[in-house]
């Protein structure tokens, strides 16, 4: 089979359905490719527990999370802010939020009823979506190559926005399979690397018992950071909100040396000298799982923590350091597949600032695919969100002069 269109848009996800949402305002004819049986799967599985849409904080602090790619997406970002991005929420019937951690939330707290009214948009703007396709990459025409449950499907188009995703959750359609195809177009592409992810320890017996256990508040220092959160005790090691935000840091240190230190202060409201003060009270009759649950405050999970190290020492001032500064000693990085995103991707240097492929033209890339990270709280769809809107305006720009260029 072959087709023609003057835009496609190759996965449907955040970055892909706002690319098409921007070609087609634009005037262009839009066909959205998915090789999954519904769109936006992984979307839908992000706000299964409240979709976490963007952060209230001042642009000139939001656009620091974005690390060494700040330079490249600040304009992107800029120009569909954060508060552009609750403004066409609402637009779709979604009234937004913010929460008391800044973080902005459709009232609804749910992806379903968001998806549902922008489909109908897309729809409404002529948009096609064809799923079961799955990218293939190019025929010797330049053709683009689709696998369908009826045979190959060949497609020409005057420009093309590839937004298949990063590798992080592949059942959900996003594998990383894009990679070995874009470099055989001479493109450069860093490694894909696990972002936003738990880490390994080798636990107790013990400590394993209290795996799903929230540990918090506490403050985390790791790979030249700190901050104040909470986290999670798995079967594997440790996970949460917290360690996302440090998770890029400790995973370079881990590939770097082999292990990484993460110092835990289990009781950051209260002083080491208070501390050992209280623990250097009278015990009488009592065990050390009372003092350290009386005087020290600490919860079963933290105390059994606590105790990781090796035994606990006797004087309180040592017992004291001990809860307040608790090494913790992380010996590997969970897999992509299990991250909530990854980092690596096509480099910025391999692309124009509208997100062309300096290689191909016509050729657009957005989202997940981009070499950029950042931690959750709404940093990671912002910046799908607003390279989708790019990539798709200049898609639709460069089709309208498509006669004077090859097809991509």
């Amino acid at each position: 089979m072959s087709a023609t269109h003057e835009i496609a848009i190759i996965g449907s996800g955040p970055a892909g359905l706002m690319a098409a949402e921007a070609a087609a305002t634009a005037g262009a004819r839009v066909t959205i490719y998915e090789r999954m049986p519904s769109p936006a799967r992984k979307f839908l599985l992000a706000g299964r527990g409240g979709l976490n849409l963007t952060h209230s904080e001042p642009l000139a602090g939001f656009l620091t999370r974005y690390s060494e790619a700040q330079a490249h997406l600040a304009p992107l970002i800029e120009s569909f802010s954060p508060d552009a991005l609750r403004a066409w929420a609402e637009e779709l019937g979604q009234e937004c939020f913010v929460g008391s951690s800044g973080r902005v939330f459709p009232k609804s707290f749910k992806a379903s009823p968001l998806l549902r009214a922008w489909l109908r948009r897309l729809e409404a703007l002529g948009v096609e979506l064809r799923l079961r396709h799955e990218f293939r990459g190019w025929d010797a025409q330049g053709r683009l190559r689709f696998e369908t449950p009826e045979g190959e499907s060949l497609v020409e188009a005057n420009a093309c926005v590839l937004a298949l995703g990063g590798a992080s959750w592949p059942r959900l359609g996003s594998d990383g399979g894009w990679v070995d195809l874009l470099l055989a177009e001479g493109l450069s592409v860093a490694p894909l690397r696990p972002s936003n992810c738990g880490f390994e320890v080798n636990w107790s017996p013990v400590l394993k018992s209290f795996a799903g256990f929230p540990l918090g508040p506490v403050t985390l220092t790791g790979a030249g950071r700190s901050l104040r959160g909470e986290c999670v005790i798995t079967d594997y090691g440790i996970e949460g909100g917290a360690i996302y935000t440090l998770s890029a840091g400790l995973r370079d240190a881990i590939e770097r040396d082999g292990a990484a230190e993460l110092v835990i202060d289990l009781r950051p409201d209260v002083s080491h000298e208070t501390l050992a003060a209280r623990l250097g009270r009278p015990r009488g009759g009592q065990s050390m799982s009372s003092v350290l649950r009386k005087s020290g405050g600490l919860p079963p999970v933290a105390a059994a923590l606590a105790r990781e190290p090796g035994p606990l020492p006797a004087d309180p001032a040592a017992l004291a350091e001990r809860i307040k500064a608790l090494p913790l000693r992380l010996t590997g990085v969970r897999p992509i597949a299990r991250a909530i995103s990854s980092a690596g991707g096509l480099r910025f240097d391999d692309v124009t600032p509208d997100l062309m492929a300096r290689a191909r033209p016509g050729l657009f890339v957005a989202g997940e695919m981009l070499d950029w990270e950042a931690p959750t709280g709404g940093y990671l769809l912002q910046a799908c969100f607003a390279s989708g809107r790019m990539a798709g305006q200049a898609a639709a720009e460069f089709a309208r002069s498509a006669p004077a260029h090859d097809k991509v």
